[in-house]
C-alpha cells in the first residue's frame, strides 16, 4: 500500500506552522505514546485533511471554523487494530460488524475471509472485501491461502489457486496472505503453498502464518518459506521458541480460544521485547462483540494480567501497523498519521468515550454517530445450500459388518475450550439388524457431514464424544473450513429435521428436540453470516446456547467447538464429507475399527 501522505504533506505543514487552520483540535489530553512507551500529559492534537497535523500546544492551529474539544486530561490513544480476525465468526456482515466494532475503539481490522472463500472462492472474497472499502472502519484483507484447507480429504465450495492470490494481491487494501494453515504442506514444499507465499513476498506484502505445533526443524523451515507469524500459540514455551527465532506472535483472545492468560507471561515474567508481539481476536461471537468488546477486550485482558497499559495498547496498534508495513500511515499518534484516535477516561477499562476514524468523530459514549452505507449481496450468495435432496432419518443409519454384538468405533473426542480433538475408541452395540446406535451412557452420539456445495449426495457418518447430549440434535452450515452441512444428534429423526431446517432457511445453526424447533440462527449470507442487526443475532445466539443446554450440553461455547469438528488441519481427528480424517497422518480412516 502506497502512503497518501505526499498528496497532503504541504497542507499539513501549513497547519503545523499556523498558516492554515485545523479541522479539529483535541485540547489538553494525555497522549498514549506507543512509540516511546510514555504518557505525555497536557497535549493538544490538531487534525486536518483526516491526518494528524500537530501535537503539542495547538492554539496556533485554531481558526474560526475549527472544532475544538476539551479533554480535561483524558487519554488520547491510537485507534485499535486487530491483526488477525474472521468477520464471518461474528455471524455478521462486514457492515454490521463495523457498526459495533467502531464503538469499541476498533478502527482497523485485518480480516481473513477464508470462510467465505471456501464457499464462493475469489468472488466471495471480493464481495466481502468491497463491502469493507466504503466504511469508516479500515478494512484490510489478507487474501485466503488454504482453500480448501487440505487436498483430497474434503470438498469445499471453491478453491483458491496461486493465480487467484496473485490477482487478489493487486486489489486496494489487500495487505498480505491469509493464515497459511497447511504448514505440513509448506514444510514438505507443496508447490501451491510455496507459490502463494512467493507471490506475496514478490508483491512486497505480508505472509501470515498458522503453526500450532511441530518440531523446531519444521518451525524453522516454515519461517524460511516466508510465513512469519502465528496466532495459534497457546503456551509461554511455544511463544518463547517462536519469538527467539524472529517470528511474530499474535496472542489470541477470542470467544472460545483464550490464550492471553498463559502466553502473556512472556512479557510479564520473561520480560522479552514486545516488538514482535501483537494482540488479536481471531474468532469472536456476536455476544462477545456486543457485551465485552472487540480488540479493546483483548487489550483489557492483557492489562488485567499485568501488562503496562501503554505496552498493551502498543500490541494492538503500532506493532500491528509495522507488521503489515503500514506504520507510515497508521498505528500511532504522530504527525502525518491517519487520525484514528480514541478518547479514554480509564486506560485499564479500554472503553472509549469518543472514537475518531479518518479524522471524523464516528462514535461517542458507545453509540455510533454516523450512518454507514448499505451493502447488498447478490442473490447467489444467499442461495448457497446445494444438497442432492432433503435428508431422511435413514440417511443417518450406521451399519456394522456384524449383527447383535459389540464393535469398536473410532470417535472424535472434543476438548472443552480447545480447538484440538483426540482420537478415542468405544465399544458400541450393533443390534440384530447390524445398526449401531448412539450410547448416552458413554456420551457417544452420531455425527454426520453432508456435502452442501455440489449436490453430490456425499455424506459421512461417525461418532462424537464430549458434548454430553442427552436428546435431540444440532446442525450447522458453519463447519470450518469447507462449511459443509454438519449434523449431530441422539436420534435419526431429529438429525434429519435439523439438517432440513437449515436447507430451508439457507444455512445457519439450529437445535431441535423430539421433532420441535428449539432455536435457530438463520445465516443466509453464504450460510455463514446473518443479514439481521447485531442485537437480533445476539438474542438468537443466546437462545441457541440455551437450547444446547436444554438437550444436555454444558460445555463452554459448544457451537464453536462443534463448528470446528470438521477442520482437518488441527490434530488429532476430524470429520469431512469424505469420512473420518486422521490429522496426524492426513489420511481417511474407517469409523469401525477392524
Amino acid at each position: 500500500m502506497i502512503s497518501q501522505l505526499p498528496k497532503l504533506n504541504e497542507q499539513l505543514m501549513r497547519v503545523a506552522l499556523g498558516k492554515e487552520p485545523a479541522d479539529l483540535v483535541l485540547k489538553n489530553g494525555t497522549l498514549v505514546n506507543v512509540i516511546t512507551g510514555e504518557l505525555n500529559p497536557r497535549v493538544d492534537l490538531a487534525i486536518a485533511a483526516n491526518r494528524i497535523a500537530y501535537i503539542g500546544k495547538a492554539e496556533h492551529t485554531i481558526g474560526q471554523q475549527t472544532k475544538v474539544i476539551e479533554l480535561n486530561g483524558n487519554y488520547l490513544a491510537p485507534g485499535l487494530m486487530d491483526g488477525h480476525m474472521h468477520v464471518e465468526s461474528t455471524m455478521l456482515t462486514v457492515t454490521e460488524f463495523a457498526r459495533i466494532a467502531l464503538t469499541k475503539g476498533t478502527t482497523s481490522i485485518f480480516m481473513d475471509p477464508h470462510e467465505m472463500a471456501n464457499v464462493f472462492g475469489k468472488a466471495g472474497v471480493r464481495y466481502m472485501h468491497d463491502e469493507g472499502q466504503s466504511l469508516p472502519l479500515n478494512v484490510f484483507t489478507t487474501f485466503p491461502s488454504c482453500v480448501p484447507a487440505t487436498d483430497g480429504l474434503e470438498d469445499a465450495g471453491a478453491t483458491i489457486e496461486v493465480e487467484d492470490v496473485q490477482e487478489g494481491l493487486t486489489w486496494p487494501n489487500v495487505v498480505g496472505l491469509g493464515e497459511v494453515m497447511n504448514f505440513p504442506g509448506v514444510v514438505a514444499g507443496d508447490a501451491k503453498m510455496i507459490g502463494e507465499i512467493n507471490a506475496t513476498i514478490q508483491a512486497g506484502k505480508t505472509v501470515t502464518g498458522h503453526f500450532p505445533e511441530g518440531t523446531n526443524q519444521m518451525l524453522q523451515a516454515y519461517l524460511l518459506a516466508g510465513a512469519n507469524s502465528c496466532h495459534e500459540t497457546v503456551s509461554r514455551e511455544q511463544a518463547l521458541e517462536k519469538l527467539r527465532l524472529g517470528m511474530y506472535v499474535m496472542i489470541r483472545e477470542g470467544s472460545a480460544w483464550q490464550d492471553v492468560k498463559e502466553v502473556i507471561k512472556v512479557i510479564t515474567e520473561d520480560q522479552v521485547s514486545t516488538d514482535h508481539i501483537m494482540l488479536v481476536t481471531d474468532d469472536i461471537y456476536p455476544e462477545t462483540l456486543v457485551t465485552k468488546g472487540q480488540i479493546n477486550h483483548v487489550v483489557r485482558r492483557a492489562i488485567e494480567e499485568g501488562v503496562d497499559p501503554v505496552t498493551a495498547i502498543k500490541l494492538a496498534t503500532i506493532n500491528t501497523a509495522r507488521y503489515f508495513k503500514l506504520a507510515d500511515d497508521y498505528g500511532s499518534l504522530s504527525p502525518g498519521k491517519v487520525a484514528d484516535v480514541l478518547v479514554l477516561e480509564d486506560l485499564s477499562q479500554m472503553e472509549p468515550t469518543m472514537v475518531i476514524a479518518g479524522g471524523a468523530i464516528v462514535a461517542q459514549e458507545g453509540q455510533l454517530t454516523v450512518d454507514l452505507p448499505s451493502y447488498h449481496y447478490p442473490k447467489q450468495i444467499k442461495q448457497s445450500i446445494h444438497v442432492k435432496r432433503a435428508l431422511r432419518a435413514s440417511d443417518f443409519i450406521v451399519k456394522a459388518p456384524v449383527i447383535d454384538q459389540q464393535v469398536t468405533v473410532n470417535a472424535i473426542k472434543v476438548i472443552e475450550n480447545s480447538a484440538r480433538t483426540m482420537k478415542a475408541e468405544f465399544q458400541l452395540q450393533a443390534n440384530q439388524e447390524g445398526i449401531i446406535q448412539s450410547d448416552l451412557s458413554q456420551d457417544v452420539v452420531k455425527l454426520a457431514c453432508i456435502d452442501r456445495h455440489h449436490q453430490s449426495g456425499d455424506r459421512s457418518l461417525a461418532f462424537a464424544h464430549g458434548f454430553q447430549l442427552k436428546k435431540g440434535a444440532v446442525a450447522s452450515t458453519v463447519a470450518h473450513d469447507s462449511h459443509n452441512l454438519l449434523v449431530m444428534g441422539v436420534n435419526d429423526r431429529d438429525m434429519a429435521l435439523a439438517a432440513n431446517k437449515l436447507i430451508e432457511v439457507g444455512g445457519g445453526m439450529v437445535v431441535v428436540e423430539n421433532g420441535q424447533l428449539l432455536a435457530l440462527v438463520p445465516m443466509p449470507v453464504a450460510g455463514l453470516m446473518s443479514d439481521a442487526p447485531a442485537e437480533k443475532v445476539v438474542e438468537q445466539v443466546r437462545q441457541l446456547e440455551k437450547a444446547w443446554r436444554q438437550i444436555g450440553c454444558t460445555i463452554h461455547a459448544p457451537f464453536m467447538t462443534f463448528s470446528l469438528i470438521a477442520l482437518p488441519v488441527i490434530p488429532d481427528i476430524r470429520i469431512s464429507n469424505r469420512g473420518l480424517v486422521d490429522v496426524t497422518s492426513f489420511s481417511l480412516i474407517g469409523v469401525i475399527k477392524r
